[in-house]
């Protein structure tokens, strides 16, 4: 049988595509393009994987009820990438919290968008796990 064997990519609407992008690659580092960012899997760090995850309709996990989904990007330094977003203007901004799973972030975009930041536990300091 054919089967998903990954995530491919995430695609949303933006009133300022170009701004937005600018935005992520100036406060976060991203590698970005006119298409968007492109994340290769050697890049990935021991701990690190993709996750595909519905939620029930009235969860405040993704945000507000008007957001339906809720981007998570892996990071190698969440601190540093909350302090980042903080300084861009981000709104909302909250953590670290450190889990099992690794350290949490979260945040609101320029277009208002709850993103997900995630260090991976294998990826975080001894002094933190």
């Amino acid at each position: 049988m054919a089967k998903v064997i990954g995530l491919g990519g995430v695609f949303f609407r933006s009133e300022d595509p170009a701004a937005l992008r600018a935005w992520y690659a100036e406060h976060l580092g991203m590698p970005v393009t006119e298409y968007g960012a492109s994340f290769k899997p050697e890049a990935i760090p021991t701990g690190g994987y993709q996750l595909w995850s519905p939620f029930v309709k009235d969860s405040d996990y993704l945000g507000g009820p008007g957001q339906s989904y809720m981007i998570n990007l892996m990071v190698d330094d969440v601190v540093g990438c909350l302090e980042a977003v903080k300084k861009g203007g981000a709104k909302d901004v909250r953590g670290p919290d450190v889990s099992e799973y690794g350290s949490f972030g979260w945040f609101e975009d320029p277009d208002g968008n709850r993103i997900e930041l995630w260090q991976p536990a294998d990826q975080l300091p001894s002094d933190v796990k």
